[in-house]
C-alpha cells in the first residue's frame, strides 16, 4: 500500500523548503525566515514535517517486519545504518562543499579542523537509525511510553541542569544544557558558525527529542493502515492535530517551543501541524480523488531526496561565486535578483526568485519522472 496523499504531502514540504531558503537569502518577510530564538514560523515546520513524513512512510516500508510476516534478520539493521550512513555523509558534504569556494583560489572543502559535523541531513540520519531500532523492538505501547519518556526527560533536564560553562539561562542559546553537550562531545571548533562556535540549531543533544518526530509519524502511519479511506479519517486526523497544537501551546508556557532546542512543545506543536496538513492531503487525494490537481507536488515528493540535496547546492553555488572583483564583487545571486526582480522591492524581489526557483525545480522533477529516474537511499 502507497499513499498519494503522503508523497503529496512530501512534495508541498519540499516546494515550502526551496522557497525559505531561497527567500532568506537576502531581506525577506519576518514569516518566510526562522523564528530567531522562541517562538515559529512557516520556515520552522519544514523540518519537522520531513521527520513525520518519514515516520508515516516507515509504517508501511516497515510493515511486513512489524507485522511478523517476516523475520527481522541482520540485513535487515545493515541497510538501516547504512542508509543512515549516507544520509550523513551527504550532510557533511553539503555542510562543507563549495563553502570557500572562488574562480581565483578554488577549495572545495575548508580546514578539516574547522569541519562542521551535524546538519540537517546528520539529524535525519542519526534520527532515522534511532527511531528504526526502537520500531522494529518495541511494540506501539512500548512507542508511545519511549515517546512521552523522552519528551518528558528532555523538559526536566532542560528545565533543570543549566550549561556547565556558561550562566546565560536554561533556555538561552549557549546556557542550555544542549548547547554544553555539543560544545563538550562535537567541540566548539566543529559546530556551527554562525554561533560562533558556542552551539549548533541541529545538534547531538537536541536530536534526541527529534526522534519522537519521526516516532508520531510511524504510530500516525500505522493508525491510517488499519482506517478505511474515508472522510471520518481525514476527520479523525483533523482532531488529533488540534488536540496536539493545544497541548503544545500549553506546554510552550512553561517549555518555550524553540526549533534550535527542538524542545518538547515544539514537537507536539509542529507533529499536530503535520496531523492537519497530513488529513487536508488525505481527504483531498486519497478519499475525494483529486490527485491530478496536486500531481506537481506528487512527483516532486517522489525524487525529494535528489531536489534536496540539488536545491542546498545551486543554493551555495549562486551565493559563494562572486561576479566583479573588490569592493563592487557580488554574489551571482545578488546579480541575477537584482536585474531579473530589483524593480518589485527588496522584500518582494527575494520572494520572486524564491518562487521561479521552485517553478525550476518542479520541471527538474518532472524530467526525473518522466525519464523514471527516482534516487533511492
Amino acid at each position: 500500500m502507497r499513499l498519494t496523499s503522503l508523497d503529496v504531502f512530501r512534495g508541498m514540504t519540499m516546494a515550502t523548503m526551496i522557497l525559505v531558503n531561497m527567500a532568506s537569502l537576502g531581506d525577506t518577510y519576518p514569516w518566510l525566515d526562522h523564528a530567531p530564538w522562541h517562538g515559529w514560523t512557516i520556515a520552522d515546520l519544514v523540518f519537522p514535517f520531513f521527520l513525520y513524513i518519514i515516520g508515516v512512510a516507515m509504517a508501511f516500508s516497515l510493515a511486513k517486519y512489524t507485522s511478523g510476516n517476516a523475520p527481522i534478520t541482520k540485513q535487515v539493521y545493515f541497510q538501516i545504518i547504512r542508509r543512515s550512513l549516507i544520509l550523513f555523509g551527504l550532510g557533511l558534504i553539503l555542510n562543507n562543499l563549495l563553502w570557500n569556494y572562488n574562480l581565483t583560489d578554488p577549495k572545495i572543502f575548508p580546514d578539516l579542523e574547522h569541519l562542521r559535523i551535524m546538519g540537517v541531513l546528520q539529524r535525519i540520519g542519526i534520527a532515522f537509525l534511532l527511531s528504526s531500532i526502537a520500531i522494529l523492538m518495541l511494540s506501539q505501547r512500548g512507542l508511545w511510553i519511549l515517546a512521552g519518556t523522552i519528551l518528558i526527560g528532555y523538559w526536566l533536564i532542560l528545565t533543570f541542569i543549566p550549561a556547565l560553562d556558561n550562566s546565560d539561562g536554561v533556555f538561552t542559546q549557549f546556557g542550555n544544557f544542549g548547547s554544553y553537550v555539543d560544545r563538550l562531545i562535537i567541540t566548539k571548533a566543529h559546530l556551527h558558525k554562525g554561533s560562533k562556535f558556542m552551539s549548533d540549531p541541529e545538534g547531538l543533544f537536541s536530536t534526541i527529542p527529534a526522534i519522537v518526530s519521526i516516532l508520531f509519524g510511524y504510530l500516525t502511519g500505522a493508525w491510517l493502515k488499519r482506517q478505511s479511506v474515508a472522510s471520518r479519517t481525514s476527520l479523525n486526523l483533523l482532531m488529533f492535530g488540534f488536540a496536539a497544537v493545544v497541548i503544545g501551546l500549553v506546554w510552550n508556557g512553561f517549555f518555550p517551543i524553540n526549533k534550535k532546542l527542538w524542545t518538547s512543545s515544539f514537537v507536539l506543536f509542529t507533529t499536530g501541524w503535520g496531523l492537519i496538513s497530513l488529513a487536508a492531503c488525505y481527504e483531498l487525494v486519497d478519499v475525494r480523488k483529486y490527485g491530478k490537481w496536486f500531481k506537481p507536488f506528487e512527483i516532486m515528493g517522489l525524487n525529494a531526496i535528489f531536489i534536496y540535496v540539488a536545491s542546498i547546492v545551486l543554493i551555495k553555488l549562486l551565493m559563494v561565486n562572486q561576479i566583479g572583483k573588490g569592493e563592487q564583487a557580488k554574489s551571482i545571486y545578488e546579480v541575477l535578483n537584482s536585474q531579473l526582480f530589483g524593480w518589485a522591492g527588496t522584500l518582494n524581489s527575494g520572494v520572486l526568485f524564491a518562487v521561479v526557483t521552485v517553478l525550476l525545480w518542479f520541471g527538474v522533477s518532472y524530467l526525473m519522472y518522466r525519464q523514471r529516474w527516482f534516487l533511492k537511499i
